[in-house]
Parts: structure tokens; sequence; C-alpha cells
């Protein structure tokens, strides 16, 4: 009994390994290549699957989504002759499992060697200028070149990114004080550029302020102006309304006398001729003014005796 229960037993585990390799589960988003006596029958897609067991077997599972893969620095020659180190960014999917399989051996490795070929090629018909500018046309260039020849390997190149382009540590100086030079010439300018609009507006400035003050001083010299002809207007209108007589007009004409002759600078002085009229005026209002009061007229008689000595006096000096 024993050697039957043994022979059941290895029957068991041959049907249970049997039904493994029977039955096969493929991930989503993924590939598998079945061959038969080593020869290509089908490609398995996403889900359950049931093969042969013995006879079919799996050759190569591949992921069909998008893969990135970068590469490592390529030292590349411009157009004059400087070394660059270049980084890049390869974005790819695998459309055709069956050519990425049995077209290329490593499309990996395919897709880095034709990226650094055609990146050398590109490069070398560029200067360094034009090279650390022109990364989108750089880009373009290299994404039809990988996706036209990946095409029949089954693999669709998306994008293609340069990561970084590295000139030599000697041209990364001079590019440096070049940059801090542009800076300093900019500053420069800008400031410049300040002084100059701050001159203008000072001067714009002043210009406005002087045109104003001299409008408020005219606007002001106007109205004084109008005032004194009004306030003479007014006093001439007043005495006129007054009807003032020789007398009085002779009056305030003395009482300016002290001022025409005020201030230290007044060395020299000419009393009109209406003065004399004046202090006759004064004078016979003075003995009238006596006689009314009582007194004698002597003092009118003195008064005009007086008279010619004060218009001499001044007259000689």
């Amino acid at each position: 009994m024993e050697p039957v229960i043994i022979v059941l037993i290895i029957l068991v585990v041959l049907v249970f390994i049997a039904l493994i390799k029977t039955i096969q589960v493929i991930p989503q988003a993924s590939a598998a290549i079945v061959e038969r006596f080593g020869r290509y029958t089908r490609t398995l897609n996403a889900g359950l699957n049931i093969v042969v067991p013995f006879i079919d077997t799996i050759r190569n599972r591949i992921d069909l989504r998008e893969q990135v893969v970068p590469f490592p620095p390529q030292p590349v020659i411009t157009q004059d002759n400087l070394v660059v180190n270049i980084d890049t960014v390869i974005y790819y999917q695998v459309t055709d499992a069956r050519a990425a399989t049995y077209e290329v051996a490593s499309y990996i490795q395919a897709i880095e060697q034709l990226t650094v070929t055609t990146l050398r090629n590109i490069i070398g018909g560029m200067d360094l200028e034009r090279t650390l500018t022109s990364r989108e046309e750089i880009n373009a260039a290299l994404r039809g070149v990988l996706d036209e020849a990946t095409g029949k390997w089954g693999i669709r190149v998306n994008r293609v990114e340069l990561k970084a382009i590295e000139p030599p540590t000697s041209i990364q100086d001079s590019m440096e004080k070049q940059m801090r030079a542009d800076r300093d010439k900019r500053a420069a300018i800008l400031t410049a550029e300040g002084t100059r609009q701050a001159a203008i507006l000072t001067a714009e400035g002043e210009k406005q302020s002087q045109i104003l003050r001299a409008e408020g001083e005219a606007k002001a010299a106007a109205l004084r102006a109008e005032g004194e002809a009004q306030a003479v207007r007014t006093v001439f209108e007043a005495i006129h309304a007054g009807d003032p007589d020789q007398k009085l007009l002779s009056y305030q004409y003395l009482q300016m006398l002290p001022k025409i002759a005020e201030g230290n600078a007044n060395k020299l002085w000419i009393v009109p001729s209406e003065i004399g009229d004046a202090l006759k005026g004064l004078s016979g209002a003075m003995g009238n003014f006596g006689g009314v009061g009582g007194g004698s007229g002597s003092t009118g008689a003195s008064a005009e005796a007086k008279i010619p000595e004060r218009r001499e006096k001044p007259s000689i000096d």
C-alpha cells in the first residue's frame, strides 16, 4: 500500500504543478511572450490566460507603461571645439512586446547608445552659446531621430529632455564675469537714467514754482494797487464830499512834512513852493483864532514875520 500512496502523492503534486503552469495571470499594463518549443506562439495580454504546460513557456514579461530612463553625463564637443557634459532623460513606452523582444537584444542599451551618437551629431553643428540657448531645438531633433529608429523595435519615444549642460570650468568663470559686467552696466545705466529723470523733475518743479510765485506776486501787486487806488478814490471822494477850505488843506500839508524828512539818509530835501501858501493860510487861521480868543493881533504878525526864516533855512541846506 505504501508504494501506491507515494505514487498518488507524486501524481497530485504533478497535477498541481501542471495547473500552476497552465493558468497564467498577467497584470494590467503588462504583456508576456509565449514560445512553444523555442518559437514565438502568441502574446498574453492582461488577465487570466491558459497555456499548455511543459510545452509553452513564458519567454519575457514586458511592462507596457511609460518608462523614464536617465542616462549619465556624456562628453560632447561643440562646433567651437569646447567639451560640454550633457545629461539626458528619455521617456519611452513599449507598444509592441513581440518586436521589443525579438527585434533588438536590449532596447534600453540600444536607446542609450542611439541617444549619445545623435546628441553628438546635433551638438557638433552648434557653438556653445547656441547649445546653451537651444534646448527645445535639441530635444525636438533627438526625439525625431529616436522615434524613427525605435519604431521598428516596438518602442515609442514620447519625450527627450536635457537635464543639464555643463561647460568647462574656465568657460563658466568667463560667462559669470560677463554676466556680472552686464549686470553692472545695466545698473549704471539705470542709475544714470534715474539721476537724469530726477534732475528733470527737479528743474520742472522749480520752474513751476517760480511761475506760480511770479503769478502770485503779480496778482498780489495788482490787488495791492487796486486797493490803494480804491483807498485814494475813497479819500478823494470823502474830501470832495466834505468840501474842505484852504486852511484845512494847509494844516494837513504841514502835518506831512515830518514824514517827508524821516530817515537817516535824508541829508537834503527841498521845500516845494506851495509851502508858502500853506503857511500863509495857517498864519491867517492862527490870527483869526487869536482874535476870537480876545488877544492882540501881534501873534499873526509874529507868525508872518517868522515865515520867511523857515522857508529860507531848508532851502540853504
